[in-house]
C-alpha cells in the first residue's frame, strides 16, 4: 500500500483532506489546506483541525511501527499551539520516540508554508493485538 492509499483508510481524515504525502516507519509527512469551513473566528484555521492532521500523521506513523496482525488507538494526546494559520498548507510530520510492546509515543510538529512551528503534539498509540 502506498502512502496515497493509507489517509483512505481513515473516513474523517479524507474528509478534511488530508493528503499523506511521503510514510516510513522512521516518519510520516502529511498536509492539510487552509479552507473556510475549517476555520474559527478571523479566518484562522481550527485548532482541532490541526489537531486532527497531527493524529492522522502520528497514527500512520504508530501503524507502520506495529507488528504483525496488531492494530492502534490513540490513548492519549496533548497539543500545544504556538501560531495561527490564516493561509496556505501546513504539514505535518510524525516521529517515533518510543516503540514498545504495548504502547508507541510520537512527537508530530506542525509547521506553516514558511517553515515556522504552528503547533507541537505528542500522543500515546496502544498496541492493540
Amino acid at each position: 500500500m502506498d502512502s496515497s492509499d493509507i489517509v483512505k483508510l481513515m473516513p474523517f481524515a479524507t474528509l478534511l483532506g488530508i493528503d499523506i504525502t511521503s510514510a516510513s516507519a522512521d516518519a510520516v509527512t502529511a498536509t492539510l489546506e487552509h479552507r473556510a469551513d475549517l476555520c474559527t473566528t478571523a479566518d484562522i484555521l481550527h485548532g482541532g483541525a490541526l489537531m486532527s492532521l497531527a493524529d492522522t500523521t502520528g497514527a500512520v506513523c504508530a501503524f507502520l511501527n506495529l507488528p504483525a496482525g496488531a492494530r492502534t488507538s490513540t490513548l492519549e494526546s496533548k497539543t500545544n499551539m504556538i501560531r495561527a494559520v490564516k493561509e496556505g498548507t501546513v504539514t505535518a510530520t510524525s516521529m517515533p520516540v518510543h516503540v514498545g510492546r504495548s504502547t508507541i509515543v510520537l512527537q508530530t510538529e506542525v509547521r506553516d508554508d514558511t517553515g515556522r512551528l504552528v503547533s507541537l503534539t505528542t500522543q500515546t498509540q496502544t498496541v492493540l493485538s
